[in-house]
């Protein structure tokens, strides 16, 4: 058995690689064409004269912006680098890496093209303002990294006032690959999610959306027990009281949960509980394994604190945990954002769908859980693999079939249609960079 110091090592070999690799590359993503050209002759159809066509068309009939341009397939990475994964306010420029990673996730995983946009502001204001003003250009919207209670205020203005979809994944993505993980682990553990005791460890914009959803699926409040930096949320924390305006979600789970009154921090919280669900700062110490010992039995842990989780897996496997996930892809159990906002985009663009929903988070939740029990669900495979085509497929179709559903789409299509372009869509993206690889235009990492 390999010792718990080659495990820690091990976990932080990514690190090194990444400062090794990320100036060898300058970077993740570039823009490269996608049209033909053969000779300075094509020019004259890509610009001028050519252009001036489409650009009356447009400006006759605005809707054919989706024909004649990549909007329908762009998006904009929006971010302040407030809240930057584990690392906290680190600046927009601090921050752009993360960005491009995540475009690159969007393009690989989804298909979808996807611009990092880090802002030098953290009003509110400015940021819905900027956002207002580059939508001509964008099929949808992707909230990045910003920090509480503003990210509210930001997602929930913008929702309503754009009439392209808006998405905050620190919110949205980590509530819905959650509610996938969650139904899976409990059905491998043989518990009912009607009578599970939920705690929730941290109540920042993942958890407080995590909430949000498991309520909008009909779970009681009363089975959840939240904590966040200062101790455990119920009705007499009066400092959350006098900033309700402010912290609005944070003071409706005061006012919604944990009817008993405890008090306390995450020991008590995880006291008896079912399941853990951490979305706090990284650890790996900030949940001993003795509180582990203190849940019920056939406990579940979601620690997914990043880039170091709130506990080592195996520490909380070795406290009687039967099923940890974590936000890793290098661990078994990935409960990451990447499952689901790839195919989510991937959906919303294809039917043109004016928002993203609860209810369409729901159905990609329910996509994901049903193609892992397809898969075969144990203890260490709650989820399918981030890298599988058909997970983003899966849920492009299911998020596009309820945006039909609710009226929401500008197109229609059928469930077989929108599996068979996602899928066609991202398998092209790969075929273009293993030929891009194989000819040497991406150049070999260095050993």
């Amino acid at each position: 058995m390999k010792s718990s110091g080659h495990r820690v090592t091990k976990a932080e070999q990514p690190l090194a690689e990444a400062l090794r690799l990320h100036p060898f590359y300058r970077g993740k993503i570039q823009i490269m064409p996608k049209c033909p050209i053969r000779s300075d002759a094509d020019f004259a159809v890509w610009y001028t004269p050519g252009v001036a066509a489409p650009c009356r068309a447009i400006h006759d009939t605005p809707e054919l912006v989706y024909e004649h341009t990549n909007k329908a397939n762009t998006i904009a990475i929006v971010s302040d680098g407030s809240r930057v994964l584990g690392l906290g306010d680190i600046g927009p420029e601090a921050g752009l890496p993360v960005m491009e990673g995540k475009a690159l996730l969007f393009k690989y995983l989804g298909g979808v093209d996807a611009i990092p946009l880090c802002l030098r502001t953290k009003d509110p204001e400015e940021i819905i303002r900027a956002v207002e003003l580059i939508e001509p250009s964008f099929g949808g919207i992707n909230l990045e990294d910003i920090a509480q209670p503003r990210c509210f205020d930001v997602l929930d203005r913008l929702r309503t006032g754009l009439r392209i979809p808006v998405w905050h994944d620190d919110q949205q993505g980590s509530a819905t690959v959650v509610l996938a993980g969650l139904t899976n682990a409990l059905k491998v553990v043989g518990k009912d999610i009607r009578s599970t005791r939920i705690a929730m460890i941290g109540t920042g914009a993942a958890n407080v959306a995590v909430f949000r959803l498991l309520m909008a699926t009909g779970l009681d409040p009363a089975a959840i027990i939240a904590c966040d930096s200062r101790g455990i949320l119920h009705k007499r924390r009066a400092d959350i009281e006098q900033r309700q305006e402010e912290f609005a979600d944070k003071w409706r789970i005061c006012s919604a949960t944990n009817p008993d009154g405890i008090a306390g921090g995450p020991k008590e919280a995880l006291r008896g509980a079912d399941v853990c669900i951490a979305f706090s700062r990284p650890g790996p110490d900030l949940i001993a394994p003795a509180w582990i010992e203190a849940m019920a039995e056939d406990a579940i842990v979601f620690a997914c604190a990043n880039p170091v989780p709130e506990i080592w897996p195996w520490k909380a496997q070795a406290a009687g945990a039967r099923i940890v996930a974590t936000g890793r892809s290098d661990f078994a159990n990935q409960v990451n954002n990447s499952l689901c906002f790839p195919g989510i985009f991937r959906g919303v663009l294809d039917v043109r769908a004016r928002a993203i929903t609860d209810e369409m988070a729901i159905a990609a939740a329910k996509a994901l859980a049903d193609l892992a029990e397809e898969q075969g669900m144990k203890e260490d495979h709650i989820l399918p693999g981030m890298g599988e085509i058909e997970v983003a497929a899966r849920v492009a179709a299911a998020v596009g079939v309820k945006a039909q559903d609710q009226g929401l789409a500008g197109k229609r299509l059928s469930v077989e249609e929108l599996h068979g372009k996602a899928t066609q869509t991202i398998r092209t993206v790969r075929q273009a960079n293993q030929l891009l690889l194989e000819q040497g235009v991406i150049p070999p990492a260095p050993a």
